[in-house]
């Protein structure tokens, strides 16, 4: 059930109407959690006493366990725009704080590749509703590693065609630094796959209740109403423990794990429309028993909310239970045959082959405590 509360945190804050579409607006397929509103509430209780303020949340979990989510649920209760930045292992300075690249005329942008061409337009036409690496990502369909890469290489190319003229200069901020003085909510995901140092104790600087950030045009404050949270898979391929710094920055961490089974069967109706309760709970119980098995092992994949939802919606489209099984839950948990046969193992040993193998000839019989066995 969602719950559309509009108790900001500012209330007499003005937005602009491209800020307020960046208010995330709650489905009605949102399911409410417990960690949502533990967190709301939270927030709300400490927000105007300064030095017990809760404005850097961290959400550490699997994927498909509802991270993201959550962040963009804060957006709605807070009533603060929503953005986010995913880190990668490269990342530099310029990625925390942005890129002064300078500005070529337009004789020598008709030279360059229509890819770069595009890249300045988009930059250059900007009035500061975007961080630089958001204009490129939107007017190139790329990622934002890729975006940051270009920021990178524009500024290069920029600089070699200057032919030794003036050129005139401009300053893009990073996403992080347009939250940060703007006062948006502000998703950091993964910043434990990050190498350098030197960029993480930029972005410790910038957690700081009272930090500020050093910029080549000027130095900013954190805005009063900037909340940063940071969400990170574990054991997820390329991740390490979170830095120590980083974490001692945050005022409220959540575990996120598989939800209920009951709150996992309502997501899933919520989200599909499928509504066959004695079906959802048998793939419930796979999912579970999946996740246990997984972790017992050491099996780096995850059987998550994701895999529950496809694997829902392609038996409510008269799919087997069974036959989809693999496609929609196990090989996105492994593809090696060693551990496909421990999980095999595990399902066979809890009769849930047979259930789902019941399930597909109609003659699925409810488990007796309703529970996963």
């Amino acid at each position: 059930m969602t719950e559309n509360r509009h108790d900001y945190l500012s209330p007499d804050r003005q937005l602009t109407d491209e800020e307020k579409a960046l208010v995330w607006k709650k489905p009605p397929t949102h399911q409410v959690s417990e960690e949502e509103r533990r967190i709301s509430d939270e927030v709300r209780r400490n927000w105007h006493r300064w030095e017990m303020k809760i404005a850097n949340i961290l959400l550490e979990g699997d994927a498909g366990s509802g991270k993201t989510q959550l962040a963009k649920a804060l957006s709605a209760n807070f009533g603060l725009p929503y953005t986010k930045v995913t880190c990668f292992a490269d990342m530099d300075k310029s990625d925390i704080i942005g890129a002064i690249l300078p500005v070529i005329s337009s004789e020598r942008l008709n030279n360059l590749q229509p890819a770069q061409q595009t890249a300045l337009t988009a930059l250059y036409e900007n009035e500061g509703l975007a961080s630089g690496t958001e204009i490129l990502m939107k007017a190139l369909g790329i990622s934002g590693e890729q975006a940051a890469k270009m920021m990178k290489q524009l500024g290069k190319l920029a600089a070699e065609k200057s032919d030794g003229e003036a050129i005139e200069y401009r300053f893009y901020p990073s996403e992080i630094v347009r939250a940060y003085q703007k006062g948006y909510l502000l998703e950091i995901q993964e910043p434990n796959v990050i190498r350098d140092a030197a960029v993480l104790m930029a972005l410790n600087s910038a957690l700081e209740l009272d930090g500020s950030i050093n910029l080549p045009t000027e130095i900013i404050r954190r805005h009063p109403d900037f909340i940063a949270v940071i969400t990170t898979n574990r054991s997820y391929a390329g991740t390490r423990p979170l830095n120590e710094a980083l974490r001692d920055r945050v005022q409220h961490t959540e575990k996120m794990d598989l939800p209920t089974k009951e709150v996992m069967i309502g997501r899933v109706k919520a989200k599909t429309g499928f509504q066959d309760e004695e079906m959802l709970s048998l793939l419930a119980d796979v999912i579970l028993l999946l996740d246990k098995t997984a972790r017992a092992n050491a099996i780096k994949g995850v059987a998550g909310m994701r895999s529950f939802f496809y694997w829902a919606d392609a038996i409510a489209n008269g799919i087997s239970a069974k036959a989809s099984l693999y496609h929609k839950v196990i090989y996105k948990i492994t593809t090696d045959p060693e551990e496909i046969q421990l999980l095999e193992e595990a399902l066979a040993q809890h009769e849930l082959f047979a259930r789902l193998e019941a399930a597909a000839s109609g003659e699925l019989k409810k488990n007796e405590t309703g529970t996963m066995p």
